[in-house]
């Protein structure tokens, strides 16, 4: 397993363990699982972005059904 290493303040390690004991996590899950989320939160939102913006450009849209069977989900016709 890798290990980063990311150098904060004492004030700032501090505030950081007691987060993560308010959570109810040690301090390296709490700080891993908060940066994931919050990138993954951010990916999810610029992916939305891109995908409205093709929207915008053609808003043609078709039945939901079409994309279920184009993607095999649900029963085909």
């Amino acid at each position: 397993m890798a290990t980063i290493t990311v150098r904060v303040t004492d004030e700032e390690k501090d505030f950081l363990a007691s987060v993560a004991k308010f959570e109810g996590k040690n301090l390296s899950e709490f700080l891993k699982t908060t940066a994931l989320s919050s990138l993954e939160d951010t990916y999810d939102a610029q992916v939305g972005d891109i995908a409205y913006d093709e929207y915008l450009k053609n808003s043609q849209s078709r039945p939901l059904s079409d994309s279920l069977e184009e993607y095999g989900i649900g029963e085909s016709k």
